[in-house]
């Protein structure tokens, strides 16, 4: 690791002045980034340390009902405040699954959004792959049973590693992201880019750029959510597929579903066709399995990863359960 400036800004504003260095990277919580300059996949110049900026901790309502969260707040917080586990039930148990208790307690909101691929070739100095600016991605003809069943033709097979995102997706979240100059307000959707769109970057970030707003929108608090992983080792493991589902009912009926997959695609996957399978239904454990089956119809396994077909068709029609109350295994 080579030397590096470190800084320690006491507000946004000073914290944009320090990004205004060729290659300063951000830090909060740092568990992805310190992995990262070990793994020599980057080497700053300067890193800034946002950690303890109090103006991006914060969770609360605004005047329209929405639901702001600072994406300083750490996994942990997420994962034990009480207006999230009983409005936003999937994004307290996305934050709650992460990792180790001594990892939530350090990793923020902002930085699970943001963290890289965990994609061993990505990670490993001894292969230039695509997502480093080679011309292969080994994942397709390797060790891919961790990798995409979805959108895996572009170049770059990588699953994208945010459980919270996952969550957020089926929330319907939007994010304020600022250069320190000028806001904008983007879906959470449209906040990650495809390996077709740039297969070099997972985000919409530029070099200046941060995230400093999470939004629930208001309406969201009419909807049921839930949030459901399934690891190798049911520790502090990656997961092998992680859904969230957000329904909002009208007695045993479905008036909208919102639901997404983790672990399956380079960006979170959201099933258009699984949602569609619900809308207007009344929502059992029938319904729930069509639904899992028609979110995968369309998947393509790679050579290794063809358990994740059957595995996510019984996470999404569990998922799907649980939302509305329903015991999936009863």
């Amino acid at each position: 690791m080579k030397n590096f400036e470190y800084a320690v800004p006491d507000s946004i504003d000073k914290t944009f002045e320090y990004l205004k260095s060729s290659k300063a990277i951000l830090k909060a919580g740092g568990i992805d980034l310190l992995d990262m300059m070990k793994e020599q996949l980057i080497s700053p110049d300067r890193l800034v340390n946002i950690r303890e900026l109090e103006e991006l901790k914060f969770l609360k309502e605004d005047t329209n009902g929405a639901f702001l969260i600072g994406p300083g707040q750490t996994l942990s917080e997420l994962a034990e405040d009480q207006t999230i586990n009983k409005s936003y039930k999937a994004l307290a148990q996305a934050a709650g699954g992460v990792a180790s208790v001594q990892i939530r307690n350090s990793a923020t909101l902002g930085g699970n959004l943001c963290q890289r691929p965990r994609c061993w070739y990505f990670r490993s100095a001894d292969f230039h792959c695509s997502r480093k600016g080679g011309d292969t991605c080994f994942a397709l003809d390797g060790e891919n049973q961790y990798h995409a069943i979805f959108d895996n033709t572009d170049g770059c097979a990588i699953v994208h590693p945010s459980a919270t995102a996952v969550a957020l997706i089926a929330l319907n979240a939007k994010l304020i992201i600022s250069n320190g100059e000028k806001d904008r307000e983007v879906s959470i959707e449209e906040f990650f880019v495809t390996p077709a769109n740039d297969i070099e970057r997972e985000n919409i970030l530029n070099k200046n750029e941060m995230i400093i707003t999470i939004i629930i929108p208001a309406d969201i608090k009419d909807y049921l959510s839930y949030y459901h992983k399934q690891k190798e080792k049911q520790t502090f493991d990656w997961p092998l597929a992680d859904v969230a589902v957000a329904l909002r009912m009208e007695g045993d009926r479905c008036q909208d579903a919102r639901i997404v997959l983790g672990s399956a695609a380079p960006v979170p996957f959201r099933s258009k066709s699984a949602e569609q399978a619900l809308v207007n239904q009344n929502i059992n454990k029938d319904t729930a399995i069509k639904a899992a089956e028609a979110a995968l119809i369309k998947a393509e396994p790679l050579t290794l990863n063809e358990y994740k077909v059957p595995l996510f068709k019984t996470i999404i029609y569990r998922t799907i359960c649980h939302t509305v109350g329903i015991d999936p295994m009863n």
